[in-house]
């Protein structure tokens, strides 16, 4: 009888701890996929900045391929126009801003939680390749005659612009003011003008398109970039999963090979 009943206790034991290792490997599990929630799986919407068109866009293609099933949507845009559409009530379900003002636009909105920075980027001028003005640092873009394009004020890349030209106590007049960084680059690239200011990814994604002319450090000015999943979600799971996807090692490895920096 006491080895009988021994015999049960070892066996019960043994069952206990077998429950506890499923436990930990359904938590294991659920921090991997980032989200406890639900599924990863379906249509995620992410709303982002323009200059981040290029990084997500293949963060966007090795998602899909590690959670077969699922459809990442992107609408790239300028952050303050995305932050108004979200807070007008756009069926999104991830935000990732170029600029932490307009990602607390939609915070104070109760459209977000808890953002985390995840990139930093800084200025560069870009000129057409074959650079026929001849601009070679940031005081060319004030000389007569030299058409230079800007973002608006009111979007990240334009905020940041001014601050490199107020830094370098630099005045002028652009011909051009674009909604988001994107379309600065398509100006320059199209030689329909001298130079743009854009963000140092812009360049290096445009290949030979353009030239990049580096802005010195003490006048230049960065903005970081904040992510957050959506209060509001219709597929809370999978943007999670998504959002956690842009944090992770791979997710900074693509983005510091896009040039981004550290936030």
């Amino acid at each position: 009888m006491r080895r009988s009943a021994l015999t049960v206790t070892v066996v019960s034991a043994g069952l206990l701890l077998a429950g506890c290792g499923s436990s930990s490997a359904t938590s294991a599990s659920s921090t991997t996929s980032g989200s406890s929630s639900g599924p990863v799986s379906g249509t995620v919407n992410v709303f982002a900045a323009a200059s981040l068109k290029d990084a997500f866009t293949t963060l966007g293609q090795q998602f899909e391929a590690a959670h077969p099933g699922t459809k990442v949507v992107f609408s790239f845009g300028p952050s303050s126009g995305l932050a108004t559409q979200i807070t007008h009530g756009a069926p999104a379900d991830v935000f990732a801003s170029a600029s932490t003002k307009n990602m607390d636009q939609v915070v104070t909105a109760g459209q977000a939680l808890s953002p985390t920075n995840f990139a930093s980027n800084v200025m560069e001028i870009a000129v057409p390749a074959k650079n026929p003005a001849r601009i070679t640092q940031l005081s060319d873009l004030a000389k007569s005659g030299v058409k230079v394009a800007l973002c608006q004020a009111a979007v990240p890349c334009g905020s940041t612009a001014a601050k490199v030209l107020t830094n370098a106590k630099l005045t002028l007049t652009p011909v051009s003011e674009e909604v988001d960084v994107n379309a600065v680059l398509t100006k320059v690239t199209l030689g329909e003008v001298d130079a743009g200011l854009v963000y140092v990814t812009n360049v290096r994604a445009a290949g030979d398109k353009v030239k990049g002319i580096d802005i010195p450090s003490a006048v230049n000015a960065s903005t970081t970039y904040p992510i957050a999943t959506l209060t509001k979600a219709p597929n809370k799971a999978t943007a999670q999963a998504f959002t956690s996807y842009v944090l992770s090692a791979g997710g900074t490895s693509v983005l510091t090979t896009a040039g981004f920096a550290k936030p």
